[in-house]
């Protein structure tokens, strides 16, 4: 197995063949993919591209990185492993649902936050 490398800043309308092809003269590649929302079905701005060698990822790297792609400047450098996720939704501070939440209940906000009626 080679070396993976991330590929960010990308522009929004380049194709896996596309990314493939800015790579092709690096090295062998393995595989390019670039990554897509799921729900928009739009590119997301980056991608991976996986070399056959160590040696050809790193002369890829120091070819393309902070070079121009379409209008935008993009990032080539090694891909780290994705850090694993914790079960469960997130944004409670391992607080449970209903908990102690403090502050007043019910009414008005007392001129605290609230939403802007203009």
């Amino acid at each position: 197995m080679g070396k993976k490398l991330y590929v960010g800043n990308l522009p929004f309308e380049v194709t896996e063949d596309q990314l493939r092809e800015l790579f092709t003269p690096h090295g062998q590649i393995e595989t390019a993919t670039v990554i897509i929302d799921k729900f928009s079905g739009r590119s997301k701005g980056f991608g991976f591209v996986e070399f056959a060698t160590d040696a050809e990822a790193q002369v890829a790297i120091e070819k393309l990185n902070n070079t121009t792609v379409g209008t935008r400047q993009i990032v080539v450098n090694e891909a780290r492993p994705m850090e694993e996720r914790r079960p469960g939704g997130g944004g409670f501070g391992g607080r449970g649902r209903g908990g102690e939440r403090g502050g007043e209940r019910g009414g008005r906000s007392k001129g605290k936050g609230g939403f802007n009626r203009w």
